[in-house]
């Protein structure tokens, strides 16, 4: 690694002032290549459009960023849905274009519909985003690392990229690939006994709960369940499936988004970090910054202070 690290951000989701104001905190410039900084790089761990108002300015700041080679970036869940949503086949959206999905869209298509080519050069940007990145003893992942899944992507993909044709097979429900794909953009769910739901941060409501892999110890589905408090009632004395991921604690670290923490930043694991702390529910946009350890610390985090 010829630099003195790496700044993990989370989930932008929109909210281009916050990102703009992060990046000069931790000391990056905007140039004529986009915003740079002399000794380090971002790594952007996707979901960068849909929710928040500026959709334009965080794209036109990351685009730049990671063409120039002054960032890298990972595909989150939201930038595989816009694919999806604007990719036709056998005559029909592979993401369909129903009202919970349009309206989880709506910001960016208010932003990008009346322009064709710039919307064009985004979801081209999209393409361009591996769905997982290994890079100077690091792994970035947007939801799970699930080595399983990861090698699976690894014999499709070679290099993690989807192509529109792989796009077609992740997006069709009971494909490996899908499977594969839900598992590391979205996190992994297990199913709960039937009658049992609970809603999500938006009000849906939910018949499957994602586990907090990064918790070695746990052997209940109510110390792995995400987020944190949610009432699962009896199923939270279940066991936790024997094939779910966990993490290694002799692995090399691993950053990821997603999961809208909340509250004091800090480390999920001694090598398993989240940086993604809700900026588009009125948190933080978030930064780890690594600096080469092998044990991560809460000291590391970083974020501007704009009075939350």
């Amino acid at each position: 690694m010829n630099m003195a690290g790496y700044d993990l951000i989370g989930d932008i989701h929109g909210h281009g002032t916050a990102l703009l104001e992060l990046l000069e905190h931790l000391g990056y410039v905007n140039t004529a290549d986009g915003y740079l900084h002399s000794k380090r790089k971002a790594v952007f761990l996707g979901d960068f459009i849909d929710r928040g108002p500026e959709q334009r300015l965080v794209l036109d700041t990351v685009m730049p960023m990671v063409r120039n080679g002054n960032a890298y970036a990972v595909m989150g869940n939201h930038e595989f849905n816009a694919l999806a949503f604007s990719t036709q086949h056998k005559g029909q959206p592979l993401r369909e274009h129903s009202h919970k999905n349009i309206h989880q869209h709506q910001a960016f298509l208010d932003e990008y519909d009346n322009d064709p080519s710039g919307k064009r050069e985004v979801l081209e940007f999209f393409y361009q985003l591996p769905l997982w990145l290994e890079i100077d003893g690091i792994r970035v992942i947007h939801a799970c690392w699930h080595d399983r899944c990861v090698e699976l992507l690894k014999s499709y993909t070679g290099d993690g990229l989807l192509c529109p044709t792989l796009l077609a097979e992740a997006a069709t429900q009971g494909t490996d690939l899908y499977k594969a794909v839900e598992v590391v953009l979205k996190g992994y769910e297990v199913e709960l006994p039937d009658g049992i739901t609970f809603r999500d941060k938006d009000g849906h409501p939910r018949a499957a709960v994602r586990i907090g892999w990064w918790n070695r110890k746990a052997t209940q589905l109510e110390e792995v369940a995400q987020p944190v408090g949610i009432d699962i009632q009896h199923a939270g004395k279940l066991p936790i499936p024997s094939d779910a991921p966990s993490y290694d604690e002799e692995s090399i670290p691993c950053f990821v988004g997603h999961y809208w923490l909340r509250g004091e930043q800090d480390i999920l694991a001694r090598n398993v970090a989240c940086v993604d702390y809700s900026v588009a529910k009125g948190g933080r946009l978030v930064s780890y910054r690594w600096r080469g350890e092998r044990e991560l610390t809460k000291a590391n985090f970083s974020y501007a202070d704009r009075g939350l």
